[in-house]
């Protein structure tokens, strides 16, 4: 079998790094702290942007963000189990709103 050198390689072992990111905050008890997200399917990931101007078209201007090469935001969120980086998401679902409580029905009665 003939050994694939990494140009033939169609998922090569060692990628290049695609920072520097912009990287979304948030205020943390010791500064500033990566916010991180979940994707679609419910995994947790650390988000990067390749520009402000997309970080600022996804979150907002009022978005606080840090810049970050690819391994230094991977060793951030490593030790919290964290092995995903999204790149330049397009959309994020706001926040949820809040719930009113339900009101309780009075149990119906059956003759």
């Amino acid at each position: 079998m003939a050994q694939l050198l990494h140009d033939d390689d169609p998922d090569p072992a060692h990628r290049s790094p695609a920072g520097p990111f912009y990287v979304p905050v948030r205020p943390g008890p010791s500064g500033c702290a990566a916010r991180l997200f979940r994707t679609p399917l419910g995994d947790r990931t650390a988000v990067g942007f390749t520009s402000a101007e997309r970080l600022t078209a996804t979150f907002g201007p009022g978005q606080a963000w840090i810049r970050l090469a690819e391994p230094a935001l991977r060793a951030l969120t490593a030790p919290l189990g964290i092995t995903t980086v999204t790149v330049d998401p397009q959309f994020s679902a706001p926040a949820p709103a809040p719930v009113e409580p339900a009101t309780p029905v009075p149990a119906l009665r059956i003759v």
